[in-house]
């Protein structure tokens, strides 16, 4: 009698945990709250300064930076960098 309950058991499709979702952020005030120098995607260049450079003092937060691409006003591939 325990095999039925054992196999409806093994039946049931596992529940998996949906992924986390990035946050949205409101503006850059709210962004480096969190994230003092911004975020980037994976493989931006910075063109802060005109100088153009690989991004490596900001946190490369591909999800992130694409959950808040409103943010990049200049487009480089970093959003809310400190000028």
């Amino acid at each position: 009698m325990l095999a039925a309950p054992a196999l409806a058991l093994l039946a049931a499709p596992a529940q998996a945990e949906a992924p986390k979702k990035p946050p949205v952020y409101k503006n850059c005030a709210a962004m480096n709250a969190a994230h003092p120098h911004g975020v980037a995607r994976y493989g931006s260049i910075d063109k802060v300064r005109g100088k153009t450079k690989p991004v490596t003092k900001f946190k490369v937060m591909t999800a992130v930076y694409l959950a808040n691409t409103h943010l990049d006003r200049d487009k480089d591939g970093v959003a809310c960098e400190k000028r």
